[in-house]
């Protein structure tokens, strides 16, 4: 058998660090990226130490809630150098996914569940890695310098690098703000070991705006640039595992998996335009469905109908548990109320907890004729809880 001659290697292309930079940029922005920006891997010691002791306060503080991996390398975090020595260069991107129409003017109606705007297409994780490694494929191929690739997956500030990168500053918010695509892109990051000219920062336009800060549906911001994720309800239907506190599930409204409120309000939205590439638009499956359908969804289903989408990163039980609380807070109906108590039955614990507050809320009386019996019967403790809750505030 005669053997395939070997694929023969290209030299690497001579370049220099601006003709890299900008060969760089060219083709970032042929894979699609809507904004590319160079900053030094390496920053001013006092900045640093600046971020360290933000960060140090936002952890003593428990703004973090159940994220303790914010606590994890720090050291890392407020400085890419100690998480790869030889990075010279971060290249950060940027991705829109800018809504064709304002999303709170565009919000479904209560029966029906509201998905942040970033998760009702592919998911980003997939869209971005899949193009940052094909620039990463570029640079190595064609001028073998070193790098490495990070999509939210590594102890990096990405909204500070971005900063520094040009793409915009860090809102009131604490989201990045761009004058060219307002509060939507997603981040990703490269790190090479060229030294690149780097780009103008970007400095704070939000001047006396606070929008974003007034518009909280549960007042999660303590500060402006200071955000309390235990009351953030992108944090509690998403990161969050267990129950969500009482006096905040009324707050959540329709909302199953995220919060576009402080985004969409911002000014400078008004320039942003709508993300082209098709892989994030919207799925019709995803945009408002009926509360009373999801809260059908087995395990199989579940999957099946949010394959490929952030929305299955949280699994089905803690989504159904987002559905029983927006449930609870839709208009009382026969249908909504069949919902909910079919959820009183279910496998997971912390659905049937869920719905348990839901009912309480629809049908008091129906829930209290349920209680004992299901009291009776039930092995967790949680879901003991919120039954004997339901019972309490019936008396009050």
């Amino acid at each position: 058998m005669s053997r395939l001659p070997p694929v023969p290697v290209r030299p690497p292309k001579r370049a220099s660090p601006a003709e890299l930079k900008a060969a760089i940029r060219d083709r970032a922005l042929a894979l699609g990226f809507d904004a590319v920006g160079f900053a030094p891997a390496t920053d001013d010691a006092r900045e640093i130490e600046r971020r360290r002791a933000a960060l140090a306060d936002f952890l003593a503080a428990g703004h973090h809630g159940d994220m303790g991996w914010l606590g994890d390398r720090t050291e890392a975090r407020t400085d890419p150098t100690r998480l790869w020595r030889e990075a010279r260069t971060v290249v950060s991107v940027g991705l829109s996914y800018a809504p064709a129409t304002d999303p709170l003017a565009a919000a479904p109606p209560a029966t029906h569940g509201d998905i942040s705007v970033y998760a009702r297409g592919r998911d980003y994780h997939d869209v971005l890695k899949t193009r940052l490694k094909a620039l990463g494929r570029f640079i190595w191929d064609s001028y073998r310098r070193d790098l490495k690739v990070f999509v939210d997956t590594a102890p990096l500030m990405e909204k500070p690098l971005a900063q520094r990168a040009g793409l915009g500053w860090q809102g009131k918010h604490t989201n990045l703000v761009s004058r060219g695509h307002g509060s939507w892109l997603f981040l990703g990051e490269l790190l090479i070991s060229a030294d690149l000219p780097a780009d103008e920062p970007e400095t704070d336009r939000c001047g006396q705006c606070r929008a974003c800060l007034d518009a909280c549906p549960t007042a999660a911001f303590p500060a402006p640039y200071r955000l309390d994720a235990r009351r953030c309800i992108s944090y509690l239907t998403i990161e969050h595992e267990g129950a969500i506190a009482r006096e905040l599930r009324p707050l959540l409204g329709n909302r199953i998996y995220g919060c576009d409120v402080c985004l969409a309000v911002c000014p400078w939205n008004k320039f942003a335009e709508a993300a082209r590439e098709t892989a994030l638009h919207a799925r019709p499956a995803l945009d408002g469905p009926a509360l009373a359908d999801l809260a059908r969804l087995d395990e199989a289903g579940f999957r099946k109908r949010f394959a490929g989408t952030a929305v299955k990163r949280i699994g089905r039980d803690r989504f159904l548990r987002n559905v029983a609380y927006a449930l609870g807070n839709a208009p009382r109906g026969d249908a909504t109320i069949a919902a909910v108590e079919a959820l009183i039955d279910d496998d997971a614990p912390l659905v049937r907890a869920a719905a348990i507050w839901s009912l309480s809320r629809l049908a008091p009386a129906r829930c209290k004729a349920l209680r004992s019996a299901r009291l009776a019967s039930e092995t967790d403790y949680a879901v003991c809880e919120e039954w004997r809750a339901s019972a309490e505030e019936e008396a009050a």
